[in-house]
């Protein structure tokens, strides 16, 4: 069951052959984790999308309140019986035109998945990723945002799974670290903990911001926003990534480096915790 502009639907609904987001990648979405009928994150999750339509040019309709989409959201976990859930909110502008379209008029609909978990929990499993270089990412405003034109980082998943990967990073137009397949990567030395700025052409994910958040409010560790080369990881102590459905994931292995260090990642996956 989903719901589509504000309607109940199956799971089998067809959607038009005629949608922009089919056609052409022309929508964006949010991945989101409830809890006890509680939507994580949920305001940063909101303004973000909001921000992304804005971006995109997309029409947003005066309904689209914070609480039209929460009351949407809880809607749809009541008649699937659900308190958890992993949510996927998916905007797409409306049939018509080709590359141009008709109108900026929008559409909407809500996904409503099994969440494995409640509470992160750090997977210290081996975990080994290497670096993408088929194709780069750009350094615009668009690769900051949840947007469906994923190509680059499906065939990036494509060759990690070739060649025995659990991840790969990608690098932006000046061969510089952006971000991973399905998350964001930070880079810890000494007392520094780097993360590539949004300018480098990372998505802006919620997870990042709110470690970024805590890291400024802890006395042992520096946060810095900035331009990251690979070359930086050989000489970290530990490197990890985050985003909404596992938090922090530590990585064990890139290249030859091996990392066996994850005390940073320990300390924000508990503060990632308790701001829950």
């Amino acid at each position: 069951m989903i719901i589509y502009n504000g309607l109940l639907k199956d799971d089998n609904y067809v959607i038009s052959t005629q949608n922009r987001g089919l056609k052409f990648g022309d929508s964006l979405f949010e991945s989101m984790r409830v809890i006890n009928l509680d939507i994580k994150y949920w305001e940063d999750h909101y303004f973000r999308l909001m921000a992304g339509m804005r971006i995109m040019r997309m029409d947003i309709p005066m309904s689209f309140t914070m609480e039209f989409f929460q009351g949407q959201i809880l809607e749809l976990l009541s008649k699937q019986n659900r308190k958890d859930a992993r949510i996927r909110l998916t905007v797409t502008r409306k049939d018509g035109g080709l590359y141009t379209p008709e109108n900026n008029k929008v559409d909407f609909f809500i996904e409503a998945t099994e969440l494995s978990q409640k509470k992160y929990t750090l997977n210290t499993q081996p975990y080994e990723v290497d670096l993408f270089k088929d194709f780069k990412k750009n350094k615009s405003l668009l690769s900051t945002i949840k947007s469906n034109n994923k190509l680059e980082h499906i065939i990036a998943g494509i060759y990690a799974k070739e060649n025995n990967l659990d991840n790969v990073l990608l690098l932006n137009s000046d061969n510089r670290l952006a971000e991973a397949i399905n998350a964001n990567v930070f880079v810890v030395k000494d007392h520094q903990i780097i993360t590539p700025a949004p300018t480098e052409g990372c998505v802006k994910g919620i997870i990042r911001k709110k470690l970024l958040e805590i890291i400024e409010r802890n006395p042992i560790y520096e946060v810095i926003e900035k331009e990251v080369n690979h070359f930086e990881m050989m000489k970290a102590d530990e490197v990890f990534l985050t985003n909404i459905s596992f938090g922090i994931q530590p990585i064990t292995k890139f290249r030859k480096k091996v990392y066996t260090q994850t005390k940073a990642a320990e300390m924000l996956i508990k503060a990632l915790n308790i701001s829950f």
